[in-house]
């Protein structure tokens, strides 16, 4: 891993957004590579999408919308252990979402004048679950069970056909699917499935969705953008990323092993270690030299902690690690020093935060009852990761009597006045005019 030392300098937000390490390949490049793939999907459907799967998958004459009983059925191979973890993992996810779920309120701004405010779910959300270097069952519970959770009445789920599996999607995200009770499942990938969920594809009784949600890399990420504002969208989650807070307290070898294990889901996985000791973080290389090699994907680990996106930054004092990890936006950080609390004060800006050498990202990605669906490159410094929040939106109900209204008649006609809209006061004031016959 590269060392970026900010030792003795003074160093200015700005300077800190130039000087955080980054994936060489931006969502604003991909945007340009993915924006006729999703027109082609608007324009030809099931055709551009068969197109695609051929073209990026490998997968041609496979069935796009997978049958209810191939979904139901494919428990049958689910190891029980698996099953058992999918079931305790979507138990938990429920317990954390449900906290994110607010109650109405009722406001009275005086007698007869009320304002309730409801959380309305969205009516229909697209699910995406990657499936290119590993199987992602977890993230189709993440998404599931946070839109479940706020109430969404229809949902559907997209994941890339494989070549392995006779053009459906990996068994572990049908397990998942049927876990979660997801019954309409479409073996599609990529920026083809965004597109897809966006314009919608009729042959297939796909009807276009009001937002898509889920995990996957720079290109799906690119498609999101392409689509917002079409359709809602929950972020731009490209590829995986750390950031790691550790003072000499921390142990070297949870702080290795949590930097490799980010760095094995993609060679452009970003790790990276944020520490006030040169000598701490001499530690934490060396063993990273040892484990690296011995995992089971040491190609993918050594590419992604070689690349311009991993590093280990070296700063002063933890507050400047603070300023680092803000202006990095990460959407994973962890935080393993000898004040946990008082570093966590200063945090303003990261996806999810995991405090304590106990509490690794790996738990969050699994059973710690967070999601696990979060913004990456940056974007944790305005978004926020996906939970039961990202479906529902407030709706303000307002009502107010006749009397409540006299008593706001007044105000109202000068506010009307001042801003050259008399027909708004007008709108009013008769409601207190005697009819004429």
């Amino acid at each position: 891993m590269q060392t970026i030392d900010l030792r003795g300098r003074e160093l200015s937000r700005s300077d800190l957004l130039q000087l955080v390490p980054r994936a060489a390949l931006s969502a604003d490049v991909a945007v340009e590579r993915v924006r006729p793939l999703v027109a082609a999907v608007a324009e030809r459907g099931v055709a551009a999408l068969r197109e695609q799967a051929r073209d990026f998958d490998g997968v041609e004459g496979h069935v796009l919308r997978v049958p209810a009983a191939a979904i139901s059925a494919s428990l049958e191979a689910c190891p029980p252990e698996v099953s058992e973890a999918l079931t305790e993992l979507i138990a938990r996810l429920r317990l954390g979402s449900a906290a994110q779920v607010p109650a109405p309120q009722e406001t009275r701004i005086g007698d007869g004048a009320v304002i309730r405010q409801r959380w309305q779910p969205v009516s229909r959300v697209g699910l995406y679950a990657p499936g290119g270097k590993a199987a992602y069952p977890s993230s189709v519970i993440m998404n599931a069970v946070s839109a479940q959770t706020a109430g969404v009445p229809s949902l559907a789920l997209a994941s890339p056909a494989q070549r392995d599996h006779e053009g459906l999607p990996h068994p572990a995200v049908l397990w998942a699917a049927a876990l979660c009770g997801i019954e309409e499942v479409y073996a599609i990938g990529g920026a083809g499935a965004i597109a897809a969920f966006a314009h919608g594809a009729p042959e297939i009784g796909l009807e276009p969705v009001d937002v898509v949600t889920g995990p996957g890399n720079v290109f799906v990420a690119a498609a999101k953008r392409v689509v917002s504002g079409l359709v809602g969208i929950d972020s731009e989650a490209g590829t995986t990323e750390i950031l790691v807070i550790a003072d000499d307290s921390a142990d070297p070898r949870f702080v290795a092993a949590d930097l490799i294990s980010q760095a094995e889901h993609d060679e452009a996985a970003a790790s990276v270690l944020v520490t006030d000791s040169a000598e701490f973080a001499a530690r934490v290389q060396a063993e990273i030299s040892d484990r690296a090699p011995r995992t089971a994907h040491a190609d993918r680990v050594a590419t992604a902690l070689a690349g311009p996106q991993s590093a280990v930054i070296l700063v002063d004092t933890l507050a400047e690690a603070v300023r680092v990890s803000n202006a990095y936006g990460p959407e994973h950080l962890e935080i393993q020093t000898r004040d946990d609390e008082g570093v966590l004060a200063g945090i303003t800006d990261a996806g999810a935060i995991f405090v304590g050498g106990f509490t690794p990202v790996s738990l969050g990605d699994y059973l710690a009852g967070s999601n696990h669906v979060l913004p990456t490159g940056g974007t944790a410094r305005f978004a926020s990761g996906l939970g039961a929040h990202t479906f529902l939106r407030p709706q303000q109900i307002v009502s107010y009597d006749r009397a409540a209204l006299a008593k706001a008649e007044a105000p109202l006609l000068a506010l009307a006045g001042a801003e050259g809209l008399p027909a708004h006061g007008e709108a009013v004031s008769t409601r207190f005019e005697e009819e004429t016959a």
